[in-house]
Formats: structure tokens, C-alpha cells, sequence
């Protein structure tokens, strides 16, 4: 076997490729490329095999007598073609020309630097890895396919609260129906997209202000949040260690208020998916920015009235219940009913009534039941003596079904 030449196109024809480049494909026995790249060279005498999704490249090479070049899109080894001929040829046959890609000329089109960017191709991902990816970054280029369009990407991030990114969407890149738009996520998914387009995603910080390191216990100030729509820090953190949160768990966070327990869950579970269930749209919106400020991974957004929003959701490992919004009893049914074998509900009350509710439907459906009274006290820094403010009195009831370990 012939030494293989695997060569980058440019974005701008014959023109985009260098000189050593042009001769390595005019000397060719077999060139090998898209329909459209194999047009630039429609004079040449040499064997052309126009290459589709289905295409066995490394099989129709090993076939092929004489010098054999590979044309293909910009860097052969950024997403390319590269990956599979070194998978399956000898390395000392390949031998990689490459070339601008078209994340490269994309930045250069919207003038921002890319050295500190994510790569992220659509292609064999999940839309939840992919967007995974996109949030743990502050600059993403992400290649889309025809299943994950910008429009979806965009419709993703948004049920996460994680829009806080200006957006380009680059289409037909170096063609004459080249179009650029700068604009925002929540109008990225209402833009139509052409087939050949790079999304490029940079997250946008409050003022000056930069993202907060992940802690156990962030202090109450720190989240946008309406009176009283909070689980308190302390009370928060007892709740968290009562969940006893393991990689790769679902977990619901039902009247989730400011977001607070799913926020620092999804420090804990940076493997796991987390679901925000709030129906006042109103503390949805204070959720959604503190999601973008604390840039959380795995968090989604679910509006509506529970339990009816929960059907489509994955059965919980964990649930956390801030709130029930008037539906206690057939909140905690549904929760019966999804929650997984060894599962564990974790519930906050501040009255007796709901304690005594609580305790005895989850008594009555065979829970181990344990309940923790929290009384907390802070001192206060509005006087001129160091004196302590009480809290309301919390009561955190951690219900385990049937085959959970013990206490």
C-alpha cells in the first residue's frame, strides 16, 4: 500500500488549499471526497470515489493501486476522517495535510479568540451530554446535526436555566449564502438553521461578578430569591446529608423554589440528573438565574402543578420536598409510586400539620421514618451587642422505602 495523503479543503475552493496541497491531488491515481469536493477537480483524469455516510474508507483504500488522496473538510484529525483511518491503517501510510477548519474560520468571522474554547461534535451524543458539555465551559463551538439543531440545543438550555449565553449561529461558512447572527439563547430557538452551520456558545457573567466555587452550606444572600422562598443553609445542608446523594442518581427537587438544594446537589452529583420542579412562574424565574449565576451541569427546570408534571420524568433515587403547593397527600402517592427500591424522600416542614400528615402516610406504606427537629439560632449584626435572632423550628423527616440501608 501507497502512502495515503488525507487533504484539508478550505473554506474558499481551489483557492483555500496550499500549494503542496494542489500537487499532491493533481498527482493522484485516486482521489477520494464529498460529491461537492470532488467538483473542484472535475478536470483531473484520476479514479474518483465520491464518499458517503455509508462508505467503507479504510476497505475501498486498501483495495486501490497507486497514490491515493483523501479529501476532506478542513482538519482531517479535528472531527474528521482522521480517527478512522488511524484506527484502521498503518500509521506509517497516512500522512495528514491539514487545513483551516470551519470552527477556525467561524471565529474569525465573529472576531473572538478560540484558544480557550470546547469542542463538542453532535454526532453519536445524547442531547444531555452534549449541552452537559456546552454548561461546564464558558466558550463552546459546537458542530450540530440534523437531530441536534441549534433550535433544540437552545430549547435544552433554557429547561436548565442555563441561558445565559450570547450566541452565534455561523451557517454556510465561506459559500454565498454565508450567514452570521449574533443573538441570544432564548431566540436561538425560534431562528431556522441551515444544515452545514457551527453554534458558538460564550457565557455571559453578571457584571463583573464570576462564578462561585462549589461549597457545602452557600450562604442565603447569595441566591436571587422572593421572602421566605429558601431553605434556610442550615436546614439545607442537614437535608443534604439526610438524601445521602451516590453518582448517577435522579433526583427531584419538588417546589424548588430559589433552587438552592438542587443547586448544591448538583455540586454533590456531578454524574447524576437533577430535576427542579417549581409551578409559580414567578419563583421559576429567580431559579433560572440562580441555575446561570452557580452554573450548575445537570439541573433541569420543570414547570407545573406536581404530581401531574411528573409523569414524563425518570423515577427518582432521591426526592427532596420543599413545597407541595396544596397537593401533600397525592404528592407523597405519586412519590410512592416512582420512587425506586431502596429509594429515599426527604421532606422539610415547618407545621405540625404537615409533619403529622407526613409521618403517617409514609408509617402506614411501610417507610423506615425518621424526623429531625432543627432549631436554629444566628447571631445578628444589626445591634451593638452580639445576640442571638431564632429561627423557626424545622422539621426534616427522612422516609426510606423498603431494602434502603440502615441508619
Amino acid at each position: 500500500m501507497d502512502v495515503i495523503y488525507v487533504v484539508g479543503a478550505g473554506i474558499e475552493g481551489q483557492e483555500g488549499f496550499s500549494q503542496r496541497a494542489l500537487s499532491l491531488v493533481r498527482n493522484a491515481d485516486v482521489l477520494c471526497g464529498s460529491e461537492k469536493l470532488l467538483a473542484l477537480f472535475s478536470d483531473l483524469t484520476a479514479e474518483k470515489i465520491v464518499l458517503t455516510a455509508e462508505s467503507e474508507l479504510p476497505a475501498l483504500l486498501q483495495q486501490r493501486k497507486g497514490k491515493a488522496v483523501v479529501l476532506t473538510a478542513g482538519d482531517p484529525l479535528f472531527f474528521g476522517v482522521g480517527r478512522e483511518l488511524l484506527r484502521n491503517l498503518p500509521l506509517e501510510k497516512l500522512e495528514f495535510v491539514p487545513n483551516v477548519s470551519s470552527v477556525q474560520f467561524a471565529f474569525a468571522r465573529i472576531k473572538q479568540p478560540w484558544d480557550d474554547a470546547v469542542f463538542i461534535s453532535a454526532e453519536n451524543r445524547s442531547l444531555k451530554n452534549l449541552v452537559d458539555r456546552i454548561v461546564a465551559n464558558d466558550k463552546a463551538a459546537v458542530l450540530t446535526d440534523v437531530r441536534h439543531t441549534p433550535a433544540r440545543i437552545a430549547d435544552e438550555l433554557i429547561q436548565r436555566g442555563r441561558d445565559g449565553y450570547t450566541a452565534w449561529l455561523c451557517e454556510n461558512l465561506g459559500g454565498a449564502d454565508e450567514r452570521i447572527v449574533r443573538t441570544s439563547v432564548q431566540a436561538l430557538r425560534k431562528l431556522d438553521s441551515a444544515a452545514l452551520n457551527v453554534l458558538i456558545l460564550v457565557k455571559c457573567y453578571e457584571g463583573t461578578a464570576q462564578p462561585l466555587q462549589p461549597t457545602l452550606g452557600i450562604a442565603d444572600r447569595e441566591f436571587h430569591t422572593m421572602k421566605k422562598q429558601i431553605t434556610p443553609e442550615e436546614v439545607r445542608v442537614v437535608a443534604l446529608a439526610k438524601l445521602q446523594l451516590r453518582q448517577g442518581m435522579v433526583l427531584w427537587d419538588v417546589g424548588a423554589g430559589s433552587g438552592s438544594v438542587s443547586i448544591e446537589a448538583d455540586f454533590l452529583l456531578s454524574e447524576g440528573r437533577i430535576f427542579a420542579i417549581e409551578r409559580n412562574s414567578e419563583y421559576a424565574g429567580y431559579l433560572r438565574q440562580n441555575l446561570n449565576k452557580f452554573h450548575t451541569r445537570n439541573v433541569r427546570v420543570v414547570g407545573g402543578e406536581a404530581p401531574g408534571c411528573l409523569e414524563d420524568l425518570p423515577d427518582p433515587d432521591r426526592v427532596f420536598i420543599g413545597g407541595s403547593g396544596g397537593n401533600l397527600w397525592e404528592l407523597l402517592v405519586a412519590v410512592d409510586d416512582r420512587l425506586v427500591a431502596g429509594g429515599r424522600v426527604v421532606l422539610t416542614a415547618t407545621t405540625l400539620d404537615t409533619l403529622v400528615a407526613t409521618t403517617d402516610f409514609f408509617e402506614n406504606n411501610g417507610y423506615q421514618l425518621q424526623v429531625t427537629t432543627l432549631n436554629v439560632a444566628r447571631t445578628s449584626n444589626e445591634t451593638d451587642y452580639k445576640v442571638f435572632e431564632a429561627q423557626n423550628p424545622v422539621y426534616i423527616i427522612v422516609a426510606a422505602k423498603a431494602e434502603s440501608e440502615q441508619y
